[in-house]
């Protein structure tokens, strides 16, 4: 290939344009020719014509004429694509993306197809910005378009991005592969040399090679097969509608599929032996798909719409134009060994990739700082889609959960604004977090309720229509928004959106009660301060629509909050006030001056007065609160007092997580005393069943994994079978031969619950090996045995002695690697601890953006709050351990219908600690006085029962 070059640099010699070019016109001049065979020019004399990351705008692509032939065989794959170009600037060089692509020929024909040069043209390569230079020995003029012609060649890639081989073993154990792709954010230029970018949209016109016994498939559908050399066919797709190129897919496999009909044709592929397991997939799609065409307004632009389940997906699905991939979990589901929740999962999935087509395909972002304009909006649109659809899911408590996870990470000094700068693909990959999805579908669900259901929906169907086919930015969907023009939308501004899309954070409403007023103040919600960061005291400001209730009103008061201080009338005759009516606000809310004892008292004497969306915001607040040092832990325990009257289970599963974390923070740091003062069995004559609505499902399995159990009734009988070695062994037998991913991950969940370091230690090496557990599944694996108190440091050393090679698997920034490191260190809770954690990131040979990694660490639920909450909950754990066992002797009573007792001998040992207890809370405490009780009661029980008593 070097050779080549010199030669054909031998016969010219040229005035190269800068590295930078303008917007000006640039015309190259040609020098008279050297005598031939003098050579003039080496590969020396030419050097990279562009320095930075993006690529210049002056070259547009238009349409891609794409073959590809890849060898299931050799694990290669060759191709040329024929790139049609419209040039904007006299240039003698296109740039464009390629990565890991042997190139072995490019030219450049004009538009009649007639060569600019009889010679095969040089390549210059920029492996740090992922670009190739091709050079032309004639100026391509402005306004005038070209035909960029390039055959390459590569390897299928080992990992989960470009275009890669996957694999899967059939029942007979014979092991197929198959080829897929994911492009991703920044992954298509492994696939084939093109622009890279979302912001040059083209038109594909794609034709795979392949042998009979596979199928191929694309965006788009077959319109014609040849037959070609070699006993291969040839299908040739349709031309695709403009799209950016990260959104392109192929496939070849030998799948099966079940077809539907919508105003498009459905499709639903998987592997043959499971095929099965697609049908509850195919009734969604065709749901969803009617669904959103309704909702927007607008018909799904293509002919068809595939749904595949590819055996190595690192992610949960792609959202690819027409061809959806997907983890085999997020799709496929089989009735007799999923669960409810897995049930769920699969639809949201779908209900989120679905969304793509219109949010993010047809409108895509112009550039990957706003890439929450595609995935806040389908996070947004899975719960609208859902609810809508299947209702019986009662997918709208789930949303309150993803407001939570979005308040985790932006009340930590690593968050980021919504909209955040990102140039290289780490950067670019770092942005798909729970910023984009979680806080983005948050913000959304705020407008959405500021505005009015109609007047949202009536903007963002003109947001669509006003750019299909097109790319978007920030302000033009608050521009599509307030153009509906109503009262409400003329406050609907850039300046208020900024405040919510360009600054970090969340903000924290101080509400405090001055006769008949409400005074305010707003300021940045902080979990964790870190005087290092010189920004933790920046000064910040939002637009907030605040949203409140009283008990002298049934209406829904409305007030947009623009200063650091306000207030509100409210009457004399409100006795208490709840703000932000069931979370519809993305803030934080701080009831000073007693207010707190105000909620407590209403929850215990008339709970229903409020949602239970309302009482779970609360629960939620207060123990935030808690960790970030403005309320007594005593406080929120006393909050959540009231859960022995709870009967819905969103707020009794909020309460129960905290003091959930509390008991594994104590765990973990071995303390077992404490951890010992709680147990519990199960009874030998317990029936099980999956009878009851999906969230008093999740709530037994919420039940079991509080009391220390597995999460699922499966899990649970595995779990116990996985702690001899004969039942730990037929275990990782049955996972082998399996056929669904759905009990595959019901059994690997028991297969670390063993309290065997070796096996424990096994596991890790067979998910790293990625034969038996399947590379893709090595993160949740990592994860499981870090919640595993015999292997959470076992998990940690693990990952510190393999981190390059995991680095290798998932790539740098992907949320793979940030799941490892917050899995592994979200238990932490001593400085000791975090110490050893900057040691290991800051290692010089392994070259990590240490602050990333650092960021990453604090934006755990552990590490630094995890130290700050230990130290303030360690004079206060026996308050914990007793407010957990009082509300679960209730709670268990009425839920779980008498399947978990709790052992009376470990009660007697928490007894013994009474007098610990009095010098830590007011002995008139009710949950002291409701103990005690209790302790009474079953001091005269055991004299009757002592026969009936199993120790």
């Amino acid at each position: 290939m070097v050779s080549a070059r010199l030669l054909v640099l031998s016969l010219f010699s040229v005035s190269l344009v800068g590295s930078q070019p303008t917007e000006s016109s640039q015309q190259v001049s040609s020098p008279p020719a050297h005598p031939a065979g003098e050579p003039s020019l080496s590969i020396d004399n030419l050097s990279f014509p562009w320095s930075r990351l993006r690529l210049p705008k002056y070259i547009i692509p238009l349409h891609y004429h794409l073959l590809l032939h890849p060898n299931l065989t050799s694990l290669s794959f060759t191709g040329s694509v024929q790139i049609q170009i419209d040039v904007q600037n006299n240039t003698n060089w296109v740039v464009l993306h390629s990565k890991g692509l042997q190139i072995s020929k490019a030219t450049i024909l004009d538009q009649n197809l007639a060569h600019l040069s009889d010679q095969v043209l040089p390549v210059l390569h920029n492996p740090s910005h992922e670009q190739i230079g091709i050079f032309s020995p004639r100026v391509l003029s402005s306004g005038q378009k070209y035909f960029l012609y390039i055959e390459f060649g590569a390897e299928l890639a080992e990992g989960f991005y470009g275009f890669y081989k996957s694999t899967y073993r059939t029942s007979t154990g014979e092991t197929r592969t198959l080829a897929s792709t994911h492009f991703e954010p920044t992954s298509a230029r492994l696939a084939f040399p093109c622009f890279d970018e979302p912001s040059f949209k083209a038109n594909f016109s794609v034709r795979i090679r392949r042998p009979p016994e596979y199928i191929s498939l694309s965006n788009m559908p077959v319109i014609k097969t040849v037959e070609v050399s070699g006993g291969l066919l040839e299908d040739q797709f349709a031309p695709s509608v403009q799209m950016s190129t990260y959104l392109v897919a192929f496939v070849i496999c030998d799948f099966k599929s079940v077809t539907g009909t919508t105003s498009s044709g459905v499709s639903i592929y998987a592997a043959p032996e499971k095929w099965q397991q697609t049908h509850y997939a195919l009734e969604v799609a065709v749901k969803m798909l009617d669904f959103y065409e309704e909702f927007f307004n607008i018909r799904y632009p293509l002919p068809k719409q595939d749904l595949i389940a590819i055996p190595d997906f690192q992610s949960g699905a792609m959202e690819n134009w027409g061809l959806t991939t997907y983890r085999e979990t997020s799709l496929l589901y089989d009735p007799l060994t999923s669960s409810v929740s897995d049930k769920l999962w699969v639809t949201m999935v779908i209900g989120h990739e679905l969304a793509h087509q219109w949010f993010g395909n047809l409108v895509t972002m112009e550039w990957w700082n706003d890439i929450w304009l595609n995935e806040g909006f389908a996070r947004y649109m899975e719960y609208i889609s859902v609810e809508a659809t299947y209702p019986d899911l009662k997918v709208e408590e789930y949303l309150l959960h993803t407001c939570f996870a979005a308040v985790g990470h932006d009340s930590l000094n690593s968050s980021r604004p919504i909209s955040s700068p990102a140039e290289n693909p780490t950067q670019i990959k770092e942005m798909f977090d729970t910023v984009s999805y979680d806080k983005g579908a948050c913000v959304l669900h705020m407008l959405r309720h500021f505005l009015t259901d109609e007047v949202f929906q009536r903007g963002i169907v003109r947001y669509l229509r006003k750019y299909s086919y097109k790319n978007a930015h920030n302000q033009d969907l608050w521009d599509s928004l307030a153009n509906v023009r109503t009262q409400i939308t003329l406050t609907v501004s850039k300046a208020m959106m900024n405040t919510w899309t360009l600054q970090k954070g969340i903000p924290l409403v101080t509400v405090t009660r001055k006769g008949a007023r409400l005074l305010l103040r707003q300021d940045r919600f902080l979990r964790t301060v870190l005087p290092s960061d010189p920004q933790w005291s920046t000064f910040f400001l939002w637009h907030i629509p605040l949203t409140y209730k009283t008990d002298s009103s049934s209406t829904i008061h409305r007030h947009l909050m623009t200063s650091p201080t306000d207030s509100i009338h409210i009457g004399e005759e409100a006795s208490w006030v709840k703000v932000n009516s069931d979370m519809t606000g993305y803030y934080m809310v701080h009831y000073e001056d007693g207010g707190w004892d105000v909620m407590t008292k209403l929850l215990r004497e008339n709970h229903t007065a409020l949602s239970y969306k309302d009482r779970t915001h609360l629960i939620h607040n207060a123990f935030q609160l808690v960790t970030a040092g403005h309320l007594p832990l005593n406080k929120a325990l006393d909050l959540i007092g009231y859960l022995l009257l709870e009967t819905h289970t969103v707020p009794l599963l909020q309460g129960l997580g905290y003091l959930e974390a509390f008991y594994h923070l104590v765990e973990k740091r071995d303390e077992s005393v404490l951890t010992h003062n709680l147990g519990v069995r199960t009874e030998h004559t317990q029936t099980w069943s999956d009878s009851g609505t999906v969230s008093e499902r999740r709530l037994r399995t919420e039940v079991l994994d509080w009391l220390h159990l597995p999460t699922d009734v499966a899990e649970t009988v595995y779990s116990v079978g996985a702690q001899d070695d004969h039942g730990w062994a037929s275990l990782l037998h049955t996972y082998k031969i399996s056929l669904s991913e759905a009990h595959k991950h019901k059994i690997l969940y028991a297969l670390t619950s063993s309290k065997d370091t070796s096996k424990l230690e096994g596991l890790l090496e067979l998910g790293l090996e990625g034969k038996v557990i399947r590379s893709q599944d090595l993160s949740t694996l990592i994860l499981m045995v870090a919640r595993n108190p015999k292997g959470h440091y076992l998990a940690w050393n693990f990952v510190k002695k393999n981190w390059d090679t995991l680095v290798q698997k998932f790539q740098l920034g992907s949320f793979c690697i940030r799941n490892i490191i917050i899995g592994t260190t979200n238990q932490f809770s001593s400085p000791e601890e975090l110490t050893e954690v900057n040691k290991a990131l800051y290692i010089p040979q392994r070259s990590l953006d240490t602050q990333q990694y650092t960021d990453m660490i604090f934006s755990s639920p552990g590490t630094q709050a995890h130290i700050n909450i230990f130290n303030r909950i360690y004079c206060l754990i026996f308050h914990s351990v007793f407010q957990k066992l009082i509300i679960c002797l209730i709670f268990v009573s009425k839920h779980a219908s008498g399947y978990i007792r709790i052992i009376q001998k470990n009660l007697s040992i928490v007894a013994k600690h009474l007098k610990h207890v009095k010098q830590h809370f007011i002995i008139e405490n009710p949950h002291f006085l409701c103990l005690n009780l209790y302790f009474n009661a079953q001091k005269k029980e055991r004299k009757k029962e002592r026969k009936n008593v199993r120790s």
